[in-house]
């Protein structure tokens, strides 16, 4: 079958699905469990994207391929390489597009706007794996083997996100409960939202000035304070309490579930302004984000 391939069912993956098939468009989506949405427009898949033999020939005829996958956060050292190399093998085999679904973690640690050309020398272990990835898809780019872009989105808002605000605050807020903020809650932060990750996804596969670069998905700019209250005014809670999350309280949490040891590194993101540039996604392809409020309300 032609036409545009998803890998990965998470929030995103779901959404870009959605939007090609949408527009018409006839869309495979393979995950490990052949998980994803019920629409006419969307054939689910269920295979492993590691395996790069059964991916090629799953990847047969396809256009586009948009990877969205990802591995638990803990593992993202020893899993992500291996598998991002798999697809980015498979799609070269394919003889189709590849666009790959990234994030900011790749940047060096700056107090100025994140923009596409900050230089990509990261100091965590999260960071220097994103910022592998993409060396490796840029590099098979400029060697001709097949065309690459790479979208970068912030931490999620959106139905089914997964990010510190919809782990931490969210539910606490419309609880009406305390809420544990990695992080300050009043440092200025770029969130994006879910459906204009997925829009802007589908605008640069589809448009040839998008190959060869990394873009800045489109992003909220706003505190984490600003965005519970707006959550609360939304669904009639209570003014949100915030406290910061101690190193006490993530070490507890640590003992339930291990995702919690990673967010130590990533604190710089949090604990002061983290501003992302979206000018450039901006003018090229006049795509804009979606309000606050718009977000939240989803």
């Amino acid at each position: 079958m032609s036409g545009p391939v998803v890998i990965g069912a998470g929030a995103t993956g779901v959404a870009t699905a959605g939007q090609l098939a949408d527009r018409g468009e006839r869309v495979r989506l393979i995950t490990r469990r052949g998980s994803g949405p019920d629409h006419p427009g969307i054939e689910r898949v269920a295979l492993d994207a590691g395996r790069t033999d059964e991916l090629a020939e799953a990847l047969a005829g396809a256009t586009t391929v948009f990877n969205a996958a990802m591995t638990a956060y803990q593992t993202w050292p020893e899993t992500m390489p291996p598998l991002f190399a798999s697809i980015l093998a498979a799609t070269e085999r394919a003889g189709a597009d590849y666009v790959m679904l990234g994030n900011h973690y790749g940047y060096q640690q700056t107090t100025e706007p994140v923009t596409e050309r900050t230089p990509m020398t990261p100091h965590t272990r999260k960071g220097r794996v994103r910022a592998e990835l993409w060396r490796q898809a840029e590099n098979a780019h400029n060697e001709g083997r097949l065309r690459v872009t790479e979208l970068r989105a912030g931490q999620y808002l959106g139905p089914g996100a997964v990010s510190a605000f919809t782990l931490l605050v969210a539910d606490r807020v419309l609880d009406g409960e305390l809420a544990l903020v990695h992080g300050n809650p009043d440092a200025a932060h770029s969130f994006s939202f879910t459906r204009d990750v997925a829009a802007a996804l589908v605008a640069v596969g589809g448009d040839d000035r998008s190959w060869g670069r990394a873009w800045h998905a489109p992003v909220i700019t706003t505190t984490v304070r600003r965005a519970a209250t707006e959550l609360a005014e939304l669904h009639g809670a209570p003014e949100p309490r915030l406290e910061p999350l101690t190193e006490r309280d993530l070490a507890l949490l640590s003992l339930t579930d291990p995702l919690w040891r990673e967010f130590a590194e990533m604190g710089y993101m949090s604990e002061r302004p983290f501003i992302v540039d979206d000018g450039d996604i901006r003018n090229t392809f006049g795509l804009k984000p979606s309000t606050l409020r718009e977000a939240l309300a989803s």
